[in-house]
């Protein structure tokens, strides 16, 4: 399966900017279960996109967009953290813009540990509801409650659209590098210009679903009430893509609901959306 209905000719490998990398692990997650499976439903939903994006008013399917084979992803964490970090270096060093689909959160660890051993001043846009700062979370530093604190371990980050955490994680966190979900509704965008503005000259944007409000993302294993919208989302993510390059990203924890296929269409459009602004100029 592979992203979008677009034609063969705009699929290959050595003429494509954008590389698709499925990554279907859901070992870690402490709730609900099925993040597995959301590569595969963005996938699915991926064919109904328009190819057209009104917003941008650009195709950006003709700069190439390559789905590559789903990763066989082990059980245990740091394995599989080990094995996205070597599919992926490669892909960065051929100077793509890597795209992973998760899958839980966990995934990427390894997607910007490859980043970093190609773009060493690489920092980390993280738009998401919690901020993943524990340094281990059920026997593992490599669960997905603890991501950000494998990241900070590797190279700066800026936290956005965060309203939930756990009291330890206060020590860790940097309040100039930090968006409350809360600021962004009372001050809009201006609440995270500041601290977007922190970010280096290369970005890699993690996007954990739950960001945003359960009214418009209800398929996340940890749904968070007071997300931001579709609109906000894009605004951010359109800002940086604006101001830096954008080296890869990631979206992870959709949990698919077979009664309610918005959401997928939903993260789908998002990951189209997202590469229309990134690869706008090149258009």
């Amino acid at each position: 399966m592979r992203f979008a209905d677009i034609p063969d000719q705009y699929r290959e490998y050595h003429s494509s900017k954008v590389v698709i990398l499925p990554i279907p692990y859901d070992g870690t997650s402490t709730w609900m279960k099925g993040a597995d499976l959301g590569p595969q439903a963005i996938l699915q939903a991926s064919e109904h996109l328009e190819l057209y994006d009104i917003e941008t008013g650009t195709e950006v399917y003709r700069q190439g967009i390559c789905t590559l084979d789903p990763l066989s992803c082990p059980e245990d964490p740091k394995e599989m953290v080990a094995r996205v970090q070597k599919l992926a270096l490669p892909l960065f060093r051929d100077n793509k813009l890597v795209v992973g689909l998760g899958g839980e959160h966990s995934i990427s660890i390894g997607l910007i540990q490859a980043a970093h051993a190609c773009y060493p001043d690489v920092s980390v846009l993280q738009l998401d509801a919690h901020s993943d700062l524990r340094d281990s979370y059920q026997d593992s530093p490599y669960n997905h409650a603890c991501v950000m604190a494998r990241v900070n371990e590797i190279c700066p980050s800026v936290q956005v659209g965060i309203r939930s955490m756990d009291k330890a994680e206060l020590k860790k966190i940097d309040p100039d590098r930090l968006v409350l979900a809360r600021n962004l509704h009372l001050h809009g965008i201006h609440a995270a210009v500041e601290a977007l503005e922190l970010l280096s000259d290369n970005v890699y944007i993690t996007i954990d679903m739950d960001v945003l409000d359960p009214s418009y993302m209800p398929a996340t294993g940890t749904p968070e009430p007071g997300g931001i919208d579709w609109y906000m989302l894009n605004m951010l993510i359109q800002r940086v893509a604006g101001e830096k390059k954008i080296v890869g990203l990631d979206v992870v924890e959709l949990l698919p609901q077979q009664q309610n296929r918005a959401p997928d269409f939903l993260a789908a459009k998002l990951i189209y959306r997202s590469l229309s602004m990134i690869l706008r100029d090149a258009l």
